[in-house]
């Protein structure tokens, strides 16, 4: 699917700006939707926000004006909070919407996943009176479920931002996959560092022993981001958690600890046997 050129008035005009946020996905230039790509190639201009260099200068072979968000991180020994990133990053976004252009923003994998920035410049550009929605791309998570060979409808799983589980009284199914998401930044609350440290990961794996064994095991996973690279699928213990080595995308995957049972209460209320489930 494309979009003709001469469509492009419809979805622009010189009057009122549109904003479309869209995913590339995680490996370059082979995870991403037609209809993303199309109006990557059609846009007025491009924000890009990827990780590496080879993602940049793909995006910047299908449009003449991409523009890279990554200038607004902290740079070098500069302590910055990332809210301030946020919020100039959504203003350099918005201030071009508002000059009537075509604008995409372009995020690594899935534009609505960890990924705060599309969601405020959508709810910022609505609020404005533009039109502005979101693509989905393909995720982490969706990787994750593929490279590791697990259907998450057998047994179900759980999902949480590893230093909001940590603040929060969030409580796991341990009969159930647990995604912890940002390990890598697990406890860190001023939105300043990107990284965590042994001591705070210490206090994830105490916390977590309250309905995991310690010598469980546990994944670290972390996608491939270019064709010739293989995921990250680090198997531990969950007491090595602390000594473990972290990046920005690493992720914890918790397997299920104990087996589902049966409600037996329900069934009977279903009229059905234990026998009928097989």
């Amino acid at each position: 699917m494309t979009i003709h050129p001469s469509q492009v008035t419809t979805l622009a005009s010189a009057n009122q700006g549109k904003l479309i946020c869209v995913g590339t996905g995680l490996q370059l230039a082979g995870q991403i939707g037609v209809l993303s790509l199309s109006y990557i190639e059609h846009a007025d201009v491009v924000f890009s926000l990827v990780p590496d260099g080879f993602s940049e200068r793909w995006l910047m072979s299908l449009n003449a004006d991409v523009r890279s968000l990554q200038v607004y991180y902290a740079q070098h020994d500069e302590i910055k909070n990332r809210r301030d990133t946020y919020a100039e990053m959504i203003n350099a976004v918005l201030d071009e919407v508002r000059l009537g252009k075509l604008v995409v923003c372009a995020l690594y994998g899935h534009p609505g996943v960890f990924a705060c920035v599309a969601h405020l410049s959508i709810k910022q550009a609505r609020a404005e009176g533009y039109d502005a929605s979101m693509l989905p791309g393909i995720s982490a998570e969706a990787c994750l479920w593929a490279d590791l060979g697990i259907d998450p409808g057998n047994s179900g799983h759980q999902s949480f931002e590893a230093t909001q589980f940590m603040l929060y009284h969030h409580v796991p199914d341990p009969t159930t996959h647990l995604l912890l998401w940002q390990i890598a930044l697990a406890g860190e609350h001023t939105l300043t560092q990107f990284s965590t440290t042994e001591a705070r990961l210490q206090v994830l794996v105490e916390h977590l022993s309250q309905w995991y064994p310690l010598n469980h095991q546990v994944i670290i996973y972390e996608a491939a981001n270019l064709p010739f690279q293989s995921p990250v699928i680090a198997r531990i213990s969950l007491s090595a958690l602390p000594e473990a080595r972290l990046t920005t995308i690493s992720t914890l995957l918790i397997p299920p600890a104990s087996q589902i049972t049966l409600n037996h209460e329900m069934l009977a209320k279903l009229g059905i046997t234990a026998l009928d489930i097989g």
